[in-house]
This record gives structure tokens, sequence and C-alpha cells, in this order.
């Protein structure tokens, strides 16, 4: 059963409910978020793309207009809601490209269930799993958000992921919106989650790396290792952008993940 609520419907899949907007038409495009944000982040470059796309952007479980009811939380599980996602939408096979959080979501889908893939793109992420010392910063920041609430991250976090006042603010009411539960689910997650680099060269449809000069969380130097090691990708640097190029540059961000989706559908 699908919900219209104003400009998202609320999908019933099997395991989870999930908010998601679709635009356009054409070859399928789903646009995962990273954390601790929602799909909203993706509107910059909507307009950009839904003339030549079919979009899909889901607000992961827990996240944004889903359900904040979350029991279980792991990058797999989030990999395959996805999974479900596509089925229910019956697309046999669909580009994905995630943002940060979503890019491990991403990495693990095209590692579980590479038959659905299309096309890899990573936003501003990496195939690392977190050193000892990030890990541990995150556990931290899971028990500073259990005390002392969503605001910890909320006032926080916007200023490193972006240098625009305007996105901080953004970034920041969408933070707010997180529930607690959640966002420590997540974290420990994050921190929990596999090293994806010994699949990369299984990898057989294109992989495209985009990252900021200015990302002050992601290093440019992750993106151009993990396409060493993938049978066909590339990188686009976008000097002027941080951890958030789809917001702060959306024409290079669609136009580069336009370029994946034509080189995975040979257009």
């Amino acid at each position: 059963m699908i919900h219209w609520e104003k400009e998202r419907k609320i999908m019933e899949l099997k395991t989870v409910d999930l908010a998601v907007e679709q635009h356009g038409e054409g070859i399928p495009l789903v646009l995962l978020h990273g954390f601790p944000l929602n799909r909203r982040i993706w509107h910059p470059i909507v307009p950009l793309l839904e003339k030549k796309s079919r979009l899909i952007l889901p607000d992961l479980r827990g996240f944004g207009e889903s359900p904040q009811e979350v029991e279980e939380f792991s990058m797999r599980l989030l990999a395959a809601d996805v999974l479900q996602l596509l089925d229910r939408l019956n697309i046999e096979k669909a580009v994905i490209a995630g943002h940060s959080m979503g890019g491990y979501v991403a990495l693990e889908f095209a590692h579980a269930y590479p038959h659905r893939l299309k096309g890899l793109a990573l936003v501003a992420s990496q195939a690392d799993a977190d050193s000892p010392e990030r890990r541990q910063a995150r556990l931290i920041t899971a028990r500073e958000v259990r005390s002392r609430g969503i605001r910890y991250i909320a006032e926080g976090m916007p200023s490193k992921l972006s240098a625009d006042a305007a996105i901080q603010t953004q970034l920041s009411q969408m933070i707010s919106a997180c529930s607690v539960p959640v966002v420590v689910a997540a974290l420990k997650a994050m921190a929990d989650r596999r090293d994806a680099n010994p699949w990369l060269p299984e990898i057989q449809v294109p992989v495209l790396a985009i990252t900021g000069g200015e990302d002050q969380l992601v290093p440019v130097e992750k993106a151009y290792s993990l396409i060493k090691l993938v049978n066909k990708g590339w990188v686009i640097e976008i000097p002027e952008a941080g951890h958030m190029p789809m917001m702060e540059s959306p024409q290079k961000t669609a136009d580069a993940l336009f370029q994946l989706v034509c080189a995975a559908n040979g257009c």
C-alpha cells in the first residue's frame, strides 16, 4: 500500500516503511542521503536531472519522514531496505549514489546484490572502515547525544559539513528533526561497519567517486585510493565543495552523476 502525503509517498515494504520521492522518467538513479540528514539534501540537483533520469530519493530507515522506530540498524540492513524498495518499484537494476553514510550503504548493496546494480557513485564517502580513533570518537558522540540530546550535534556538526552559512542552517534543521535512538544506532552502525576495500575489485559496473576539495571529514585522497581498486572508475573533484557537494555545487554534482548514468547505460 502507498500513502500519499504532500510531495512524498510512504511506501510499505516487507520489513520497513520508507518515505520516498520520485521525479522524472528513464534510467533509475537512487540517491541515498548521509548521516544524520534526509533526502532533502538532494533537492538542489533534482531539477537538473529529472528530465534525464528517474530519480528515487528515499529517507533511510529512521531518518527524515520515514518512521523513527528503529529496533536494529546496520549498513547491511539499510542495503536490504534499498533492495526492497527496488522490488516494490519493479526496478530490475539501478544506478545507486550514496552520500557519506549513504555511500557505506551503497557499497554494501554492491557487495550483496551485484545483479541489481547498474552503476555506483560514492559522494563524499570512502571504502575504509573506521580507524580505532574514529570509531571511539563515534561512540563518544553517541554517548553525548544520548545524555545531552540531538542539540549536541545539531549545533556543532553543520559547520564541519559546509562552510556556507545558509546550507549550515538547512543542515541544522534536518539534524534537529532526528530522534536520539536513531542517531545513536546509526553512529554505532557506522563505527562497526566493514572495510569495503576487499570487494571493490569484484564490482563490475562503473564506479564514480565525487569528492569536495574542502571536505573536512573525508579527504580527497580517500576517493582516489578506492578508485584504484575498481575495474572501471574515475574521480571527479569539486575544488570549492566541502562535504555537501550536491548542495554546494549542484550543477557540477548533477553533471558528474549523469556522466555515470550514461557510462552505465551506454548513452
